[in-house]
């Protein structure tokens, strides 16, 4: 059985087409990278997959089932990080992983686990307020595992982040990777994110899906990285556009 599957997905805002008959499955365990320019409909489509948003048509399965009939069972088994998750300011760290954790009737156990994986461990009793960016998503990342999610989301992750945050999140992701249970769908601007971290990569463009496959594949003709790539197929540079979609 797919962890994920998207069956010819529409989606419109107003006379705005985000998603346009997107079609893709994703196995269990998979790392998949969805790249994009901004307005491309990475996020739409995600929020859809996350269940924070419905598709005018088409289907989207969880392990085989649905948003509108399987809501409370599909929350238990995934994690999210959006693109700006917000804290309350004057709490701890980990009073706000405690606060967290107790929405899944999880203790400082499973805490203390997630504070080993991200590297939060010196930075337990500042308050949320005073972190840098790069510790605030290593946090909502925290937040994100509590539950152990069998799929994870991260939308766009490391923007704005400098490089030596960037990295010390590749680094978490990847002892995800390494232990095989947790299915990884990211959206990014970064084609070394990508490529670093994922087995599948999907190029999109105006709510379609232009190429996909494994880095192998994609580089296979004319094209020598990621960048060069997404050029040819779009006329454009992903490294340009770094804003919200």
């Amino acid at each position: 059985m797919f962890q994920i599957e998207v069956n010819n997905v529409f989606k419109s805002f107003k006379q705005v087409r985000a998603v346009n008959g997107i079609s893709f499955h994703i196995r269990p365990g998979e790392f998949v990278g969805l790249l994009g320019p901004n307005g491309a409909g990475k996020t739409t489509l995600v929020e859809m997959m996350e269940g924070l948003k419905n598709p005018d048509s088409g289907e989207i399965l969880i392990q085989g089932k649905n948003w509108k009939k399987h809501e409370a069972e599909l929350r238990k088994i995934i994690g999210l990080s959006l693109q700006e998750t917000r804290f309350t300011e004057k709490l701890k760290v980990r009073e706000t992983l405690l606060l967290f954790a107790g929405f899944f009737n999880l203790g400082e156990k499973r805490v203390n686990e997630v504070v080993e994986l991200t590297g939060l461990e010196s930075k337990l009793t500042a308050m949320v307020g005073t972190l840098s960016g790069g510790q605030r998503q290593r946090l909502a990342l925290a937040v994100a595992l509590l539950n152990k999610p069998q799929i994870l989301f991260l939308d766009e992750p490391t923007t704005g982040l400098d490089p030596h945050s960037r990295l010390d999140l590749w680094r978490i992701l990847k002892t995800l990777k390494d232990e095989g249970n947790t299915t990884l769908i990211l959206t990014t601007h970064y084609m070394e994110e990508a490529e670093s971290l994922c087995d599948y990569i999907i190029i999109i463009d105006e709510g379609k899906i232009l190429r996909e496959g494994n880095l192998k594949e994609l580089l296979e003709g004319s094209a020598h990285n990621l960048d060069e790539l997404f050029i040819q197929l779009t006329g454009k540079t992903l490294r340009d556009n770094t804003g919200n979609e």
